[in-house]
């Protein structure tokens, strides 16, 4: 080990990588209770999600109740069914990928609307991608790699002693 890292941290030279809700950056070296996380977060969000889904339970037997009809009915259940698909989606790409911020429109806005209709969909995907890894990680790995890279390149560039570099002979051009 290098005098320039710390067992279980990051670099102190370079990139210092960025962090992951719930995870800091334990997700670097998997250590720091990474394991126990990742099993809380996996738990923590199936269970959310199972009080979510007995609470619109609730909410759609209120509408039984008031005699709305069946035309209500589905139309409230699919409403929850697309905007739940539509969040986990949402989510899930956003473990994956960085939005673009010239895309960030109105439409973009008004989703999130649709992220709070559709929350059981969105802890349903931070539960599958815990079962995998810390949500975000390998997007979070992959940008600290590159980073940690271009240091690196940008340190190798800069040895040695300019001074010492062979003159050019004289009368000879740049060609």
């Amino acid at each position: 080990m290098s005098d320039a890292q710390t067992p279980g941290g990051p670099e102190r030279d370079g990139p210092e990588p960025e962090e992951i809700r719930f995870f800091g950056t334990t997700w670097v070296h998997h250590d720091g209770g990474y394991v126990l996380r990742r099993a809380a977060v996996a738990v923590g969000s199936l269970v959310l999600a199972a009080v979510g889904a007995l609470v619109l339970r609730f909410a759609f037997q209120g509408l039984e109740f008031g005699n709305v009809g069946p035309l209500v009915n589905v139309l409230v259940v699919a409403g929850f069914a697309i905007c739940s698909a539509l969040a986990f989606r949402r989510t899930w790409d956003g473990f994956v990928r960085r939005p673009d911020p010239s895309s960030e429109s109105a439409a973009d806005k008004s989703a999130h609307s649709l992220m709070l209709i559709g929350f059981i969909g969105s802890l349903l995907a931070y539960f599958c991608r815990s079962l995998i890894e810390a949500p975000g990680e390998k997007l979070h790995r992959a940008e600290y790699e590159a980073a940690r890279e271009r240091h690196a390149r940008r340190r190798t560039a800069r040895t040695g002693n300019p001074a010492a570099k062979k003159p050019r002979p004289k009368g000879k051009k740049r060609g």
